[in-house]
């Protein structure tokens, strides 16, 4: 036997021996997932899907337009298998040429193919080109269903996307030549590191699969992330109230105090120093606040939206003032917390404090008469399964809400995410934006049901009034001067209702911005990235179409359109202030410890 032969020998010998030893671990996890599985607890069928009702409205419907126009179903029929057929002779053609090549391929493109293969191989290209087909057949047969509602037709679209989306042959090992071709180069080991991936996701949520995003030791909340100096200078049960370090000499003589989303923390304003929102305003010389609020458990239950406002809202103002010794403030609510922020100026008016100079509101729904994309989940079947779930928790856990925004963008949160975890074995990015995203926070369910009843599906505020700490509150009883900044591609809070809704207050001095992007990066846009525009129209035409037509562009962030608007609303200059005073002892560093915690014990 010559040199080159023992050592191909000794080569072969190695990477089989690193084959077994790699299919023993996988047989091993297999048994850990088995055990997994086994003690998943049960989630509530109603909030795994739509209910039976909708399924049943929906093949009702099908079913009369079948009997209706029998033609119509045969000719949608008919195209589908021609294109199945001469697909196939296609490949057949391509495969009897013995040249081992697919078919010419003038399918339009698709990220998820990026591999030449499935572009050059003929089973690969096979596979691909028959999803298409077939998916485009799906989306055409549920198009021509007729008998349903605006609503009811876009649940009928988004879930119908929702199996074509899953069933792509990239999701599946087999079907997949980037998750095969590292298999074979790593002899295994990228199918063993994707198994332990996968349980470990899994034992990280009782059994539910929630794809992790982000290698989450990569990060640190007040290390590498979240690290603006200031001091938490106020707290109870619902926040803590951190004020920011000053780095200008002067400062406006009126404070500003920023009110973040319940549903997630408030660093996604501060997550380093380049783009945060946080440290660019305190630069531009404000006396700047922000709530963080608690993170909920079982003992929450009983904690309804009057208590956000009180404990939240009102206390923060309070205590704002009596540091600072002014007697209005100016305040920002984002998302949930701007819709609840519009709530408590509805409640200050009636019981006639003037607190509130002005407001500005981030990505803030107030009327729900169009709840854009979320609102296939808004309907009863959903609504009724969240209600059973608070009420015999206490709480919303983080996972049902954090698994619901996922499926708004499978693709990209959770299909893509979980190919490279899971088939291809790699570690998650370390990416502070997805961190953020995955370090979600629970909800009480009193004020989760109060939310979702009476806002979203009820819409009572912006109709018939709602019902909030012993008064009956309307968009039309805010009066304070406002200024709104949606998000043009916002999947969340869609531009055009929150429009709507700003445009129903009373206040004469409002401002509408529209920003580039969507519901976070269209927020989160500092000026010196120079990445997202933004439009802008002083009149408020009835239709949110008239006022962008006729809007004008600017390039760049709307932060410092913002912060001139502000400006003049904030007062004379004044030296600049420390955290706290005699009253107000730092409780601790930035960003303290609500923001910290899981959840509260």
């Amino acid at each position: 036997m010559t040199t080159d032969q023992k050592e191909s020998s000794t080569s072969e010998a190695l990477e089989a021996s690193e084959l077994g030893a790699n299919l023993a671990k996988i047989e091993a996890l297999s048994a850990r997932l088995g055990e997994i599985m086994s003690h998943r607890k049960p989630v509530r069928s109603s909030l795994q899907g739509p209910g039976q009702e909708f399924y049943l409205k929906a093949a009702s419907s099908m079913w009369s337009d079948m009997m209706a126009n029998p033609a119509k179903m045969i000719e949608q029929q008919a195209a589908f298998w021609g294109k199945t057929l001469e697909h196939a002779v296609e490949a057949q053609s391509a495969l009897m040429a013995g040249d081992f090549n697919a078919p010419e391929d003038h399918s339009p493109k698709d990220r998820r193919f990026t591999n030449p293969l499935w572009q050059t191989h003929p089973y690969f290209n096979y596979l691909k080109r028959q999803y298409q087909i077939t998916s485009g057949a799906m989306a055409e047969a549920m198009d021509g269903v007729e008998g349903l509602d605006a609503e009811e037709r876009k649940r009928l679209d988004f879930f119908t996307q929702q199996m074509i989306d899953m069933m792509s042959p990239t999701n599946f090992l087999g079907t997949n030549p980037d998750a095969m071709e590292r298999a074979i180069e790593t002899n295994g080991q990228s199918l063993v590191d994707g198994l332990e991936n996968l349980v470990s996701d899994l034992e990280a949520n009782d059994g539910e699969l929630l794809v992790k995003l982000v290698d989450e030791s990569a990060f640190e909340v007040g290390s590498n992330i979240a690290t603006t100096p200031g001091e938490v200078v106020f707290r109870n049960r619902m926040i803590e109230l951190i004020q920011y370090a000053p780095t200008t000499e002067k400062v406006h003589a009126r404070p500003l105090i920023i009110f973040p989303p319940w549903i997630n923390k408030f660093y996604i304003m501060d997550l380093k120093a380049q783009n945060s929102l946080i440290k660019w305003i305190v630069d531009q010389g404000y006396t700047l606040f922000v709530v963080s609020w608690v993170n909920p458990d079982e003992s929450y239950r009983d904690v309804g939206l009057g208590d956000y406002v009180e404990d939240g809202y009102m206390a923060a103002i309070r205590e704002v003032k009596d540091i600072t010794g002014q007697q209005k403030v100016n305040v920002v609510g984002y998302c949930i917390a701007g819709t609840t922020l519009s709530l408590t100026l509805a409640l200050m008016k009636k019981r006639g404090d003037k607190s509130i100079n002005s407001a500005t509101f981030f990505t803030t729904l107030t009327d729900f008469s169009d709840q854009g994309e979320v609102g296939v989940f808004l309907d009863d079947d959903f609504v009724d399964g969240i209600e059973e779930e608070v009420t015999e928790r206490g709480y919303l856990d983080s996972f049902f809400m954090s698994r619901t925004f996922s499926y708004l963008r499978p693709n990209d949160l959770i299909y893509g995410p979980a190919i490279n975890s899971y088939m291809l074995g790699k570690t998650p990015p370390a990416f502070d934006l997805l961190y953020w995203n995955g370090d979600s926070t629970n909800l009480p369910a009193k004020m989760t049901v109060e939310y979702l009843r009476g806002l979203c599906v009820g819409n009572e505020f912006a109709e018939d009034g709602f019902e909030l700490l012993g008064e009956t509150l309307s968009l039309p009883d805010v009066d304070t001067p406002i200024c709104a900044i949606a998000c043009e591609t916002d999947h969340i809070a869609a531009w055009k209702s929150s429009y709507a809704g700003m445009r129903q207050m009373s206040g004469k001095d409002k401002t509408f911005i529209l920003s580039e992007s969507g519901h976070i990066a269209g927020i989160v846009n500092p000026p010196t990235k120079k990445k997202y525009g933004h439009y802008t129209n002083d009149d408020w035409p009835d239709s949110p179409e008239d006022w962008h037509a006729a809007a004008s562009f600017h390039e760049g962030s709307w932060w410092g359109r913002w912060d001139k608007w502000l400006a003049k609303k904030s007062g004379k200059k004044v030296d600049a202030r420390q955290p706290g005073d005699s009253s107000h002892k730092s409780l601790a560093p930035a960003p303290g410890t609500y923001v910290i915690a899981k959840s509260r014990d």
